[in-house]
């Protein structure tokens, strides 16, 4: 009984102070401001909340003051607002720079509050000042028509991480500190949150942050009890296993647990002023030493009733301390009048007219608390990371062209001679560019970056290790086998002000098909709000290809995340797929130089046959698609038929059907067309990058029948070229889920995208053959199965296949 009656104090959120660190910082006089300061932001939440006029409850509530549709979130707003307002005091004691990422979902009226109490939102939006009126319309536009919604959007000053997909607080937070090295992220995690994947595996990020070089996170997880309606598992396990969890991940917690306010201002300042104080110690001594290490960084465990303050039960069902507190915490005082009396009661508890007197002004003691200028934590430079954007140090680009080379014959490495352009961008970048993967960089070729910069690795390292294990503290290339936490990383280190790229295996990418699709919102939404800066692109390089994952079968075969990213905004979103190592090089210089997108590349990591001299290359890059007059034999006539390619595989084997079509049936006119912007099949009046309709037709005619070899699934093409002229003549061979342990021939033949597939198709559309080609076709037939039985049997595609080169015109 006695063990249980001890589990169940230390799970309990009420009471006074439950504090790892045991001391009583703040006088008396302070205490008294600093819970006013508190009362006055949790004012600002409900109404927030609630009320559409009457800001400062100077006549009796009634029905018509409250919003119509009351929307938005209470129950992480105290905790919040209680860690903002005790760092203050320690941003102006010790001189910090601070950034405050709130991970809790809609946790936004905690966030937006602090702003306006610091005067940072007025100044971004006049017609919000700090009075009677622009309080009110503080309050209207919250979670309102024509408003904002209820997380820290990018409308909310001192915010770079909305928070509405929960899981990505603490990855982000790393990403913003990462050579930063003056820089606290102090971090919300919810523990709703704390449940998801990418949240735990974030924890370890604190294995790759360089004391000497970087800033520091300082995560509070904010154990409230509930989410929606069900308590949180962190909440609920033993005080003990909850420290063993987190010390096993490498932090040091602190625990400040309970609800007598008091106390616990006492109880947070203290343990906030000492995690501070070990931050930097930690520093120090790496700094002055020169030597960094693996620290084990202080966090905070904040245990405080879920929609703390408000009413513990309103009649006889709790709210306080319970799930019912999680949204909006009395729902029903438009209808009930007796709740609209509670609520009215609820926020003059508060004492507004003590806390910003007559005019709605806070007044002047507690203006006195928070920091000011950019040391305001909603106006820190960092949450508008493009204001401190620098453009990357980029080499020429053509200096690393793959030279003499002889289209559709010269086999070389495109990916392994674009690390060499990488490695210089790393080298002349060392403190604003870097490399991010999962644990792919060396099998993506990738390795030449190593020269300028390791894998940043702060843990246990062996002497054998040395062998090709390039770890370094002072890395630049951060690897983690984990999709989420590298990503999140790297759009943490974009959006506070730097450059990078993500590599990764094209069928994994998937993992962080939501991250993706959030940012994509951030920076369209950023681009609305006109004192957000630019920030540097996502750039996401996607290679292990499904067209050779051939070895490693179905699962990992996989070219989807186009269509991910093709559903997004055409105003941030870029696909490109370079057919040959130059146009890799051109595209990539083209997207670390550009801003305020998300780009997607595709290029196969192997060996390729080239197609084009660099000036050919940037001439096709700057066009974006563009026929190939060297594979061509329509010169001053009409084609027959339009062979199309998009993809470094589906070009080669659009090629050789070419190829085929040119040796057995020279009276047949092929035109070649290659795409390396996936948008120009879009119209101009649905993306930026379209073709217009006559360039459309000046390259795939208006009337001949196109078959296109396409990278991915075949029905993004058709969705891309949707009443497009000659669009029902437009035949899409691509990935058609048919997969196995195939050679690379197997594997295209299963999905009609080889050569002689592709051949076959062409002379069937071209009416004027008639039947005169059917011995052609049946030729192709016969090659294709005969390939297929030799790779089936030997394990090895045909030389012929594997080792084509283009030869028309053929040499003497």
């Amino acid at each position: 009984m006695a063990s249980e009656t001890t589990k169940n104090k230390q799970l309990s959120a009420y009471g006074e102070a439950r504090s790892t660190v045991s001391a009583t910082p703040l006088s008396a006089e302070e205490l008294r401001k600093t819970d006013a300061y508190f009362r006055a932001s949790l004012y600002l939440c409900l109404g927030m909340l609630y009320l559409r006029e009457n800001p400062l409850l100077k006549e009796p509530l009634k029905v018509e003051h409250l919003k119509a549709r009351l929307l938005g979130h209470w129950g992480s707003d105290a905790g919040q607002s209680f860690t903002w307002i005790h760092m203050n005091r320690l941003i102006k004691k010790y001189n910090l720079n601070v950034l405050f990422v709130s991970g809790p979902g809609h946790g936004a009226p905690g966030i937006i509050s602090q702003s306006y109490l610091e005067g940072v939102y007025s100044e971004v939006y006049p017609d919000k000042s700090e009075d009677e009126t622009g309080m009110q319309k503080f309050f209207k536009q919250f979670s309102f028509p024509g408003g904002i919604g209820s997380h820290a959007t990018p409308e909310t000053p001192g915010s770079l991480h909305e928070g509405g997909e929960l899981g990505y607080a603490i990855s982000h937070a790393f990403g913003t500190v990462f050579d930063h090295p003056t820089l606290i992220t102090l971090t919300m995690v919810g523990d709703g949150e704390a449940e998801t994947g990418p949240l735990a595996t974030s924890w370890h990020s604190n294995k790759f942050l360089n004391p000497v070089t970087d800033g520091a996170v300082l995560p509070v997880l904010h154990l409230n009890g509930y989410k929606i309606n069900n308590p949180t598992l962190l909440a609920r396990i033993a005080h003990e296993e909850l420290e063993m969890l987190l010390r096993g991940y490498g932090w040091t917690p602190y625990f400040v647990e309970g609800s007598d306010l008091p106390s616990m201002h006492q109880a947070m300042a203290a343990t906030l002023e000492h995690c501070v104080l070990e931050i930097q110690k930690i520093q120090k001594t790496a700094r002055d030493t020169g030597t960094p290490s693996r620290a084990r960084w202080p966090m905070i465990v904040l245990r405080s009733p879920k929609g703390w303050t408000a009413p513990r039960e309103i009649d006889g069902k709790h709210l306080e301390g319970f799930w019912r507190a999680h949204q909006i915490p009395i729902t029903d005082v438009r209808t009930n009048p007796e709740h609209l009396k509670v609520l009215e009661s609820w926020m003059k508890s508060y004492q507004p007219d003590k806390l910003f007197g007559s005019d709605g002004k806070l007044i002047q003691e507690l203006k006195d608390l928070a920091p000011t200028g950019n040391s305001r934590m909603s106006a820190n430079l960092v949450s508008n990371g493009g204001l401190l954007r620098r453009p990357l140090d980029i080499p020429d680009f053509r200096k690393y062209a793959l030279k003499d080379l002889e289209p559709g014959v010269s086999i070389r490495g495109a990916m392994a001679n674009m690390a060499v352009f990488l490695r210089d961008i790393v080298a002349r970048n060392d403190t604003k560019f870097r490399l991010f993967g999962p644990d792919e960089t060396e099998s993506n070729k990738l390795a030449k970056v190593y020269e300028a910069g390791q894998k940043v690795w702060l843990a246990e390292s062996f002497p054998e290790d040395a062998d090709g294990g390039n770890l370094a503290p002072a890395g630049r290339v951060m690897e983690m086998l984990s999709e989420h936490t590298v990503e999140g990383w790297l759009e943490g280190y974009l959006l506070s002000g730097r450059h990078g790229l993500l590599n990764s295996y094209e069928p994994f990418i998937h993992i962080i098909d939501s991250m993706v699709n959030q940012h994509c919102k951030w920076i369209e939404k950023c681009a609305e709000v006109e004192w957000r800066a630019k920030v540097a692109s996502l750039n996401i390089l996607l290679t292990a290809t499904v067209w050779r994952q051939d070895h490693n079968g179905f699962t990992h075969q996989d070219p989807g995340f186009l269509d991910v990213v093709a559903n997004k905004s055409p105003a941030v979103v870029r696909i490109y797929l370079p057919p040959d190592g130059n146009t890799l090089l051109s595209v990539m210089d083209h997207c670390l130089r550009s801003v305020n997108y998300v780009n997607v590349v595709v290029a196969d990591k192997q060996e390729h046959i080239q197609f084009l001299n660099m000036d050919d290359a940037i001439a096709h890059c700057a066009k974006g698609a563009g026929i190939w007059d060297w594979a061509c034999n329509d010169q001053g006539v009409e084609p027959d038929v339009v062979m199309a390619a998009c993809g470094d595989v589906p070009t080669h084997e659009a090629l050789a059907a070419t190829a085929l079509l040119r040796e057995y049936l020279p009276e047949m006119k092929v035109r070649f067309v290659n795409v390396v912007d996936l948008f120009k099949l879009i119209s101009p009046s649905h993306h930026p990058h379209g073709l217009s309709n006559a360039q459309w037709k000046g390259l795939f005619t208006s009337d001949k029948p196109i078959i296109f070899s396409f990278h991915s699934y075949p029905w993004l093409v058709h969705r891309l070229t949707y009443k497009r002229p000659n669009q029902e003549d437009m035949h899409v061979h691509g990935y058609k889920e048919k997969g196995n342990i195939d050679t690379p021939f197997e594997l295209a033949v299963r999905n009609q995208t080889d050569r002689f597939s592709l051949a076959m198709d062409a002379i069937d559309r071209v009416e004027r053959l008639g039947n005169s080609a059917a011995w052609v076709r049946e030729k192709f037939r016969d090659m294709q199965l005969h390939a297929v039985n030799q790779a089936y049997d030997e394990g090895l595609d045909p030389e012929y296949i594997r080792n084509w080169t283009w030869q028309y015109p053929r040499k003497a």
